[in-house]
């Protein structure tokens, strides 16, 4: 097991124990389907994906996996969605980024995952909600 591996243990572990107890939380899963639901079909050999996603993570959670040492969270999901485009054969709309931010989210909701395909982008490139 890779260190990345083990962090995005950690990780998981941090924000299944922090939020519903019961209901298991899949922030990997919900970035995967984000990425697969925005897949384009090019041609038979080009699929191309959204390359800019947003984590929104409620303010508690996030504080909570800061608390724990999980700074690396994105390196970890960022890593984790390569490996899941390289084997569905996704071609990137650009460099691949995934800002996470912390937020009040409604209750019940521990997160939050959008895209878009942005072809020159930066984390800061996103644009915020007003």
């Amino acid at each position: 097991m890779t260190r990345w591996e083990r962090a995005l243990e950690r990780w998981q572990s941090a924000l299944l124990s922090k939020v519903h107890r019961q209901e298991p939380v899949e922030l990997v899963g919900a970035l995967h389907d984000e990425c697969d639901s925005h897949a384009v079909v090019c041609s038979q050999a080009r699929v191309v994906v959204p390359n800019a996603y947003a984590v929104e993570l409620d303010t508690v959670v996030y504080a909570e996996l800061v608390r724990h040492g999980c700074a690396d969270v994105g390196e970890v999901l960022t890593d984790d969605l390569v490996r899941h485009g390289r084997r569905q054969g996704y071609e990137w709309a650009g460099p691949l980024t995934i800002r996470i931010t912390a937020t009040s989210l409604p209750p019940g909701d521990p997160y939050r995952v959008y895209s878009t395909p942005m072809p020159h982008v930066r984390a800061d490139a996103f644009p915020t909600e007003g």
